[in-house]
This record gives structure tokens, sequence and C-alpha cells, in this order.
């Protein structure tokens, strides 16, 4: 492979997608010029399905759309899209508590909240992006106490309702590394030392609880001590969760001038996901396994979704940076084979975001209240960065 000639490509081909086909779809289809905010629940076509917005969503776009106008080019519309959603989020989908919905009307008016706080995570990245775009630091120092408030959250007992019942005992992976990202988006608008604390908070409970080296995988869910739960659920393998969680740390890495021992922990952990998850048969990553190779409980556990593709294909161009090893560029060529034969749709746009685990569509829609602009244009936007950083385009 001749590498210089892939990555140069693959960041015309990143850009051009963003530029030519993902955005335009969002902007003409999910804005709602009404009440502000982006709907998610479009058809293959992009008609409406369903009113209803997810908070998760107005967060991931307000993101996105300001991500591609500091990273791709200073699009005026894209920017007009994060406003758009951080005001509706601003003015609609806070509780009284504090706490954000998971659920609104069209109009804001409230449906839902959630244990998680996975809505408040990515309004605080919709809003320190939004604060780089736009130059306005009211909304970093905004993203950083919305950040305080959910650590606050996480730490004040009752405030969040148990994972399970009190006599089942246990911790999720998904806040974990979740936090790393969003302290990192955070910290590109502002500094402050909790953010590198939370940081390095994660990375430690990571290691110290959900890696099991006697597996050789990250588990979801684990026992107060991190302890293996030798139930369905307790031994659950989620691949494109850890391969995602693989790549944050490498981005962390990257930051410490690639440190050694984090950039030796998010390779393993890629390397382990990977063989878990690559569907050998058929290509792609698969959605759920079974740590002791016990069939998968969850219906979807052998289908192939959208989002853990642009995760490892993201994951095997930074472990490329990282090492200069072309085995993760062979992998990343793979996994991007795999995934653009059979996720874009060509006649209406998008990507869809439902295959069975033969690579044919299960269902066409373009979005829901859980797939919609985020994992695609981010991979776009990273992925175009990453090849131009490679190639020392921008040193």
């Amino acid at each position: 492979m001749n590498a210089t000639d892939y990555l140069k490509n693959y960041a015309a081909s990143y850009k051009q997608e963003l530029v030519s086909d993902i955005m335009p779809f969002w902007l003409k289809h999910g804005l709602d010029p009404v009440h502000g905010g982006v709907y998610t629940c479009l058809d293959r076509e992009g008609r409406l399905m369903d009113t209803t917005k997810s908070v998760w969503f107005q967060g991931r776009f307000g993101f996105v759309a300001a991500y591609a106008y500091n990273l791709i080019e200073k699009n005026p519309d894209w920017l007009a899209a994060s406003k758009s959603c951080v005001d509706f989020i601003e003015k609609h989908c806070f509780d009284t508590d504090g706490r954000m919905f998971f659920e609104v009307k069209a109009d804001g008016t409230p449906l839902r909240k959630r244990r998680y706080l996975f809505s408040e995570c990515f309004a605080a990245i919709a809003m320190s992006e939004y604060s780089i775009a736009s130059g306005n630091h009211e909304y970093a120092e905004k993203a950083l106490r919305l950040f305080r408030n959910i650590l606050a959250f996480l730490s004040t007992p009752g405030v969040l309702e148990p994972k399970y019942l009190p006599t089942f005992q246990a911790q999720g992976h998904s806040i974990t590394m979740i936090l790393i990202n969003t302290a990192s988006r955070i910290r590109a608008a502002i500094s402050d030392p909790i953010l590198d604390a939370q940081i390095d908070k994660s990375i430690e409970l990571l290691q110290r609880y959900f890696i099991h080296p006697e597996l050789k995988a990250l588990l979801e869910t684990v026992g107060p001590h991190g302890e293996l739960i030798d139930t369905c659920n307790g031994r659950v393998i989620n691949p494109g969760h850890c391969i995602e969680t693989s790549w944050f740390i490498l981005e962390e890495a990257k930051y410490r001038q690639w440190d050694k021992t984090l950039t030796n922990m998010a390779l393993q952990i890629l390397d382990w996901s990977w063989e878990w998850g690559w569907d050998k048969q058929y290509g792609g990553i698969i959605n759920f396994r079974d740590c002791r190779n016990f069939p998968p409980q969850d219906y979807s556990q052998d289908m192939k979704f959208w989002w853990p593709q642009t995760e490892a294909i993201i994951a095997t161009l930074y472990a490329y940076q990282a090492t200069r090893d072309e085995s993760y560029l062979h992998l990343h060529k793979q996994v991007s084979d795999w995934t653009y034969a059979h996720f874009p749709d060509r006649e209406y746009g998008e990507w869809y975001g439902y295959l069975h685990r033969d690579g044919t569509v299960a269902q066409p829609a373009k979005g829901n209240l859980f797939k919609g602009p985020f994992h695609i244009p981010r991979m776009l936007i990273r992925c175009h960065a990453l090849c131009e950083e490679i190639l020392n385009i921008h040193p």
C-alpha cells in the first residue's frame, strides 16, 4: 500500500462526503426553522416521521456543526445550525433541578428524562465547540459550569437512580469513557484543572475496573470492585464502545506528546476489541459479544449498526498515526471498504443505520432518537484532520 496516496485520497473523500452529502442532508431535512434545533426522526428520503426531538442530538449536532466550521471550512450555515441547537438547549432542555431531558416535543415541551447524563455531556461539548467557532468565550464558561454539574450529579447520592436495584450493585463503562471525551472537548475551549483531573480519573477507572486481561476484553458492566458479573448482562462486550474508548485514549495520549503508557493501553483495547468485534464471516463490526462466548442476550446482537464502523475507522487511523504500523492502515482499509460497500444510500444520500449481519438493510430510515448527525460527520471531520496531520499538510 502506498500510504501517502491512500491518505491523500481519503482526506479528499472525507471532506467531499461531509460537504456535499452529510451536512446538506441534515441542514435541508433536519433543521427546525420554527422552533430551532434539529429533528432526527427522518425516513430514507428525509421526510419527517416524528416531531419528537432527541435532546442528545441538540447537543450532538450543535457540536458537529461547530466542529465542521472549526476544522473543515467557515460555512456560515454550519455556525448558524450550531447556534440554533445551542439556543434550543438553553431555552427548552433543562429541568428545574438542573438536569436535562431526554426527549422534548417540537416546541420544547418536556416529555421524558432518563437516569443517564449523556444529554448533559453532549450539551457541554456543543457549547464549548460553539465557543471556539463563534469566538464567544461565555459559551466555554457555560460548558465548564455544566461539566461541574455533571460531576456533582454523579457524586451526590440520590440524584441519579441506581443502574440496578440496591440488591444488585454495578457500574457502567459508558459514563466513564464519555467523560474523557467531554472533558477533552471542553478543554479545547477553556482550561481548568477539573478537566485534566477527570480524564486521569476515567482512565484510572478503566484500567482498574473495566479492562480484564484474563478475558482480553473491556467489559461494559462490572461489579463495584471491577469483578466480573457472571450473568448475560454482566458478560457483555460492546466492541463499538470499546473501540471508541480506544481512540479517546489515543487522542489523550497524543495531547500528552504520545504518552507511551496511554498509547499502549489504547492499542491493547483496540486490538482486543477488533478481535471480538470483527465478523470474520460477513465483515463489519458486530454489535455484542459474550466474554465467555455464550449466546448474547440482546436481540440486535448480530446486527451491524452504523456507529461501531465509524468508531473503528477513526480508531485505526489514530493507531496508525501513533505507531506508523501499516497493519493498522490495513485494518482501516478493511473496515472502510466494508462500511462504504454497505451503509451509504447512493440514491437519497446519508447512510442507512441498521443492517442485518450479512450487510443487507434492516430498515432504511436515516434517523431516529438515537441515529442522527453525529457519528458519521464526526468521523469525516476527525479523519480528514488526521489524514492531513499524518501527511504534514498542517504540521
